[in-house]
């Protein structure tokens, strides 16, 4: 039983790597760039590096999954966005387009994910339920609690872009 249970963990360990490394001259990374202090690519092991916190998220059927990820505030303080006492006046008309693989995007208002604004925690999870996301789901997967339906909690994340909203 011991046996197996660690060639299972070692089977989720290698999948995770291999799922996150294209190869060493193209690493997995996502890019911030836009109305940032620092545009940058963080790559999945930077991303393995920082603050790791849970979101609950249910799927479409109602079954609730446990993703583990970093909070989408620290990825934007990397870059240099706009967040905390900062983020007010001409600020609050800044937004955070999140683009997937597929062509798929996303809308956020900062305040949406800023802490100083909401209780509420997006993350950019590597991991559900203890394992890497499933093929064609990852390697980075947007994950939004709390909303009725979850449209804006999506698959293969490769850039997030922070603009101002013009008329």
């Amino acid at each position: 039983m011991k046996t197996r249970l660690f060639f299972l963990l070692l089977s989720t360990c290698l999948l995770t790597k291999a799922a996150w490394t294209q190869n060493k001259d193209n690493p997995v990374a996502l890019a911030i760039n836009g109305e940032v202090k620092a545009p940058t690519k963080i790559t999945a092991a930077e991303i393995l590096g920082m603050k790791q916190t849970p979101a609950m998220l249910k799927d479409r059927d109602g079954k609730e999954h446990t993703y583990t990820g970093v909070p989408i505030q620290d990825l934007l303080n990397k870059a240099g966005v706009t967040t905390g006492k900062q983020l007010h006046g001409e600020n609050l008309a800044k937004y955070l387009l999140v683009k997937c693989a597929d062509g798929y995007e996303v809308v956020f208002s900062l305040a949406e994910l800023d802490n100083e604004f909401t209780d509420r925690q997006v993350i950019l999870a590597h991991q559900v339920d203890g394992g890497p996301l499933p093929s064609g789901k990852g390697p980075f997967r947007l994950v939004v609690p709390g909303e009725k339906r979850p449209a804006r909690s999506c698959f293969q994340v490769v850039e997030m872009v922070v603009r101002f909203a013009k008329d």
